[in-house]
């Protein structure tokens, strides 16, 4: 079978699209968030009582602006891709406050339609994650230091990213706790822990459903521009 060409600058965008409405669906299930955004979501619960305009958006790219300084100290290099990649949060972060204006309207008052919003946000998240492992342009944050720890050390990139979100819903629970009080679980519940459990299967799985249909080609001459 002849695969189809799928630009990597694609990739991107409709990555960064697709996480938007993935952590949009998930906040509005309230099952709890995915693991990867669960601490950012909890910084914006506890800080947007004091400053109203600390959106789960921006609460995402100030989170991941420290992973990003986590990232150059772990590796001890800075490379400007890591730039590219804070660049990256802030474009999500205000797709993700935009796609959460598009869905207010929607129901979640009946279970069923709370397990149908976890559902689509959880798949689509693994789908967007997939879209980003494809691409040349700097990922997120979560993205950006799950490959550069699986490249440094050679470990395969599925067990790192697994790795990283139990580490996620482990941070996201001591946040929760200081938070809000010893045994408050905010942003942090079963719905996460599942996630936890099935993200970096579903990863894979939609990264080899991508590579059997696709090639993936740059369309632009930029790679250079994000090594």
């Amino acid at each position: 079978m002849k695969k189809r060409v799928f630009y990597t600058e694609v990739s991107y965008v409709l990555g960064l699209i697709i996480m938007a409405f993935a952590a949009a669906f998930t906040e509005k299930a309230n099952f709890g968030m995915s693991m990867v955004v669960a601490p950012a979501y909890i910084l914006h619960l506890k800080v947007s009582q004091v400053l109203p305009w600390f959106s789960f958006g921006v609460a995402e790219y100030a989170f991941q602006g420290l992973l990003v300084i986590a990232t150059v100290l772990v590796m001890r290099r800075f490379k400007l891709s890591y730039l590219f990649s804070f660049v990256t949060a802030v474009l999500y972060g205000t797709l993700l406050d935009l796609a959460m204006s598009l869905i207010s309207g929607l129901s979640a008052e009946h279970f069923a339609m709370r397990v149908m919003w976890y559902l689509l946000g959880t798949v689509c998240c693994s789908f967007a994650v997939s879209l980003f492992f494809h691409t040349y342009i700097s990922p997120e944050a979560y993205e950006l230091i799950v490959k550069e720890l699986a490249g440094k050390y050679s470990f395969n990139i599925n067990h790192v990213k697994t790795a990283y979100d139990c580490f996620s819903v482990v941070l996201g629970i001591i946040l929760s706790f200081s938070f809000f009080g010893f045994g408050v679980f905010e942003g942090v519940k079963l719905g996460t822990v599942i996630c936890a459990f099935i993200n970096g299967f579903l990863i894979g799985r939609f990264s080899k459903l991508l590579e059997h249909f696709f090639e993936f080609k740059n369309r632009f001459d930029l790679e250079r521009f994000f090594m």
